[in-house]
């Protein structure tokens, strides 16, 4: 019986090679490898990945960038996650319908939208010049479009929504009977909430941070409209040395391998931090 059900799992095993296992199998033999440029055979050399260290400020800045924007979801997702679980099932449903609404539009169009809000003729800067704000400062407008803000901005508008669901699916399930234990016990709302809600809501918060973390690291699409080309991420480097004119391949694979690892051990560390928390709120 076991047997016959193991059959089902082909597929999968069948799709993940085919779409996972391959590219990254293909992603590591370019990344350890050069183009002769006499034969075009493949050679062995490690050059990959010691010429990333030219590219070291793009490296921290979107880490940096990443960080952030993933510590500003979460200081406005964990409020909102937490509001909606202790309102009723008719608020939850619309309100999770006002999150989810955005993201049924394209994300180019999103992005887009934010650049005719921000650019220097927006519709910001027409605000601000026709409440006066631009004549007070003595500028013709306020340069918000090309900058790490904008880039920034940008993130969490696309990624909140990853921060607040897996929150509120965690805050959404806990057990009433330990926060009214904590509150006959003695413990006031702020003790309740540091002791109780916040440790047990961890998970949701963890997942949350990897499902905004490890996109906006990697964006390229924000950086390349928000940052007006003056704020390259990692994501756009990538692009560049695969379709743009820089063309080399097996730089961008060795530093998309660089990115991967560096993410996984992030990752890893999260998942550990949650772990040991989870076994502190049980003890």
């Amino acid at each position: 019986m076991r047997n016959k059900r193991g059959w089902f799992a082909v597929p999968y095993v069948i799709w993940m090679a085919l779409f996972v296992v391959v590219p990254i199998v293909i992603m590591a033999v370019y990344a350890v490898t050069t183009a002769d440029p006499a034969t075009g055979e493949l050679q062995l050399t490690g050059s990959n990945f010691t010429g990333m260290g030219a590219y070291l400020s793009v490296f921290l800045r979107s880490f940096w960038l990443a960080v952030v924007a993933t510590l500003v979801c979460l200081l406005i997702g964990y409020p909102v996650s937490y509001w909606m679980a202790k309102e009723g099932p008719r608020f939850q449903r619309v309100a999770m319908a006002l999150i989810m609404l955005p993201m049924w539009m394209n994300f180019l169009l999103r992005t887009y939208s934010w650049m005719s809000i921000l650019e220097n003729n927006g519709l910001l800067n027409q605000l601000f010049r026709a409440i006066g704000l631009l004549d007070l400062l003595g500028v013709d407008h306020i340069q918000m479009i090309g900058t790490p803000g904008a880039v920034v901005l940008g993130m969490v508008y696309n990624y909140l929504p990853f921060m607040i669901l897996p929150i509120y699916s965690v805050i959404v399930k806990l057990d009433n009977s330990l926060i009214e234990a904590a509150r006959d016990l003695g413990a006031d709302g702020a003790r309740v909430f540091t002791k109780v809600i916040f440790p047990l809501s961890l998970p949701g918060i963890l997942s949350g941070v990897t499902m905004v973390f490890v996109p906006s690291v990697s964006t390229f699409a924000i950086s390349r409209l928000l940052g007006g080309g003056t704020q390259m991420m990692l994501g756009d480097l990538i692009e560049q040395q695969f379709l743009g004119g820089a063309y080399n391949p097996h730089l961008g694979a060795a530093i998309s391998m660089v990115m991967m690892v560096i993410v996984v051990l992030c990752m890893v560390v999260m998942n550990h931090f949650g772990e040991g928390e989870e076994q502190a709120v049980m003890l």
